[in-house]
């Protein structure tokens, strides 16, 4: 089975918080690029949905995976959508404690 894979409001404003503080450090090229690889393993859950840990424990349905051990991928599986919730990198809470760690990427 295929799904769609979108991006909530939260997720964007996720990638965006997260291009700023790559370009600062990194620059452009590299932001972009890095977002897009991020991007395109999203896009990979249209594919395999349910992987990742699932943590009801948070909020009903939904799964948490990590990316490249720097960034957390929190998202829900419905019948033909995955919903990626947020994005959160380098130790960014999901309740919104800003701990983006400085080092390698």
């Amino acid at each position: 089975m295929k799904y769609s894979v979108i991006l909530s409001l939260e997720a964007r404003l996720d990638l965006a918080d997260l291009f700023d503080y790559l370009s600062s450090k990194t620059g452009d090229d590299f932001a972009r690029a890095y977002i897009r690889r991020i991007m395109d393993h999203c896009n990979g859950f249209s594919t395999f949905a349910k992987r990742g840990t699932l943590r009801n424990d948070i909020e009903p349905g939904l799964r948490l995976v990590g990316y490249r051990r720097k960034a957390t991928i929190a998202f829900r599986v419905d019948e033909n959508t995955v919903t990626i919730a947020r994005i959160l990198y380098g130790g960014k809470s999901l309740t919104g404690a800003d701990d983006i760690e400085d080092d390698e990427f």
